[in-house]
């Protein structure tokens, strides 16, 4: 018979949080939290370490979603806990797991922005990161996937940190108990139609133990790695329009690493993709093509026609995944391509066709009203609405590592 989980302590969570400073004095920051149990334990043990802020994502793809949202900010008060619930908007249909993701991490995100706190706290325990390595594997991942999820990774909004990753989700239930915090039991997480739940229902304890060893493995070997990328990435000028220019030579995994933060995608170029390494061509929804009057080397940028289409401008909102606005923007302003206007700007301009035709710009209708990289119209003006190139993943992160 197995011993009982043990609750996990203030101490030894203090332990868990240590590697992941700094913090400030206050340790605030903002917890996800879905009611279940490990984001409730994770909640909880927070509150004792620190001053968090806790956000609710109400998918509204069960009847009962608002109601349990509610009971479970009302729990969180409970605790000390300020709660904020954000709703998504979410149809159903065809890969609705991956979109609910998206949408909530963007809604999460969004309320880091605006409570200006820079750590968002999720609570993806080893049981997850087993499960995650076994996805990887069956997927024929390589190196840097294999390392399995990360503890701190920074994104355009904030910094996500997993202080659990290696505590069994046993002991978060634990430590429920201990507390009497109750929790809701979500029927979609062994839901066997998901790879996940499926997964969840069906792997072993041995199975387990043994991702987790190759997940261990993984990581060190991928700080070898990125240490590596870090090393050749040094070499490449990467431009604040969203372009780089490298050198004539880059390793596989650099060039990966460089291609996801031009793309702005959310996962990085296939790996087959970099077989050809830097011959001129088209991948990922990024250009190589030489560098010409940049220099020596290749020209790597966005590819103009795979560029988002224009969104509606506003303070912080975020286009192609690669840029983000600030400032105040009248209404009816869009912000995307500069595209079709890019040929009357070459004689102002030394950078390349390609690039200028991806640069952000804002219009209102069809007149366009101000392209900040280009200090159009006035460089005095321009000042006033900012616009940063501002990539969801930084160049020398692990390929694999955001993925649930």
């Amino acid at each position: 018979m197995s011993e009982p989980a043990v609750p996990i302590s203030p101490e030894e969570f203090a332990a868990l949080m240590q590697p992941l400073e700094p913090f400030g004095s206050e340790r605030r920051l903002v917890v996800a939290v879905s009611g279940g149990a490990d984001s409730m334990a994770l909640a909880l043990l927070l509150s004792r370490w620190g001053r968090p802020r806790a956000a609710i994502v109400d998918h509204g793809l069960r009847a009962e979603s608002a109601e349990e949202a509610a009971a479970t900010a009302t729990r969180l008060a409970g605790l000390g806990i300020p709660a904020r619930i954000a709703r998504a908007s979410l149809a159903a249909g065809p890969a609705q797991s991956e979109r609910a993701r998206v949408a909530r991490y963007g809604l999460l995100f969004a309320i880091c922005r605006e409570a200006g706190l820079p750590d968002l706290a999720v609570a993806h325990h080893a049981g997850d990161q087993s499960e995650t390595i076994r996805m990887r594997l069956d997927a024929g991942s390589g190196a840097l996937g294999l390392g399995g999820m990360v503890a701190s990774s920074f994104r355009n909004e904030a910094r996500l940190i997993r202080p659990l990753l290696g505590v069994d989700p046993a002991r978060l239930r634990a430590t429920l108990r201990q507390a009497s915090v109750p929790w809701v039991e979500d029927p979609g997480n062994c839901d066997p139609r998901t790879a996940r739940g499926l997964l969840r229902a069906t792997m072993g304890a041995a199975e387990r133990v043994a991702a987790l060893a190759v997940a261990d493995h993984g990581a060190k070997e991928r700080q070898a790695i990125l240490r590596e990328v870090a090393a050749e990435l040094a070499s490449v000028w990467l431009a604040p329009e969203g372009f780089a220019v490298i050198p004539d030579r880059l390793g596989p995994h650099a060039l990966s690493a460089l291609l996801w933060t031009i793309s702005g995608r959310r996962y990085p170029p296939p790996r087959a993709s970099l077989a050809r390494g830097l011959t001129p061509r088209t991948v990922a929804g990024v250009l190589l093509r030489p560098a010409g009057r940049l220099g020596s080397g290749v020209l790597v940028t966005r590819e103009p026609a795979a560029v988002q289409a224009p969104i509606a401008a506003c303070d912080g909102a975020v286009w192609d995944g690669r840029f983000r606005l600030h400032g105040t923007v009248p209404a009816g302003v869009s912000l995307g391509a500069l595209g079709a206007d890019a040929p009357a700007f070459r004689r102002l301009s030394p950078l390349p066709a390609a690039v200028l035709a991806t640069l952000p710009a804002l219009r209102r209708e069809d007149a366009l009203v101000a392209v900040p990289h280009l200090a159009f119209p006035r460089a005095r003006l321009c000042p006033s609405v900012q616009i940063d190139f501002w990539p969801g993943r930084p160049a020398t992160s692990a390929p694999g590592s955001s993925k649930r």
